[in-house]
């Protein structure tokens, strides 16, 4: 690999392992959104501590569900030197890779997310947040799925140096 190829693939590397990162954080908060607004449940009417925390975990969904889908999708097929153009062929091939189970899944959770992006109504966002506990729940399982199909194939490198150093030591 010439020189050039070999730098580009490494900051395509390092900028995927911030958006793991990045995606490691924001699922992180949405579980923790997603535990109070399962505490809280679906009803007609939420004090406004309780719309505070479903509004709380439709953002962090779509965030979540923005940075796989955008992020770390996309970097990952340009990792692996696949090219596909839509997001349906990004969500088909990661079915037929074994990454995700069903494209399905992970099409519906896009569903959701441009949903979530285009409803300015307090009425009509509220109607979301059933789907929003529905599809948090899915997301969880695509993410099981899908992480540590990404780790074998493209390892985090500071991770492998630092288990090696460590066991060399030990």
């Amino acid at each position: 690999m010439s020189g050039n190829l070999s730098k580009k693939r490494k900051l395509l590397k390092e900028e995927f392992r911030k958006n793991m990162d990045n995606l490691d954080l924001s699922l992180q908060a949405l579980n923790f959104s997603y535990e109070k607004c399962l505490k809280i449940g679906i009803k007609d009417d939420y004090s406004d501590e309780e719309l505070e925390s479903f509004e709380s975990v439709t953002a962090r969904f779509a965030r979540t569900s923005d940075i796989f889908t955008q992020k770390i999708l996309t970097g990952l097929f340009i990792l692996l030197k696949e090219n596909p153009r839509s997001f349906i062929d990004r969500a088909n091939l990661a079915e037929k890779l074994g990454i995700i189970k069903r494209s399905k899944d992970l099409q519906d959770v896009k569903e959701l997310r441009n949903e979530i992006a285009h409803e300015y109504s307090m009425r009509n966002i509220t109607e979301i947040f059933d789907d929003v506990l529905k599809y948090t729940a899915i997301l969880n399982d695509i993410l099981k799925s899908a992480l540590p199909y990404i780790e074998k194939k493209i390892p985090d490198e500071k991770k492998e140096e630092a288990d090696d150093k460590r066991g060399r030591y030990e």
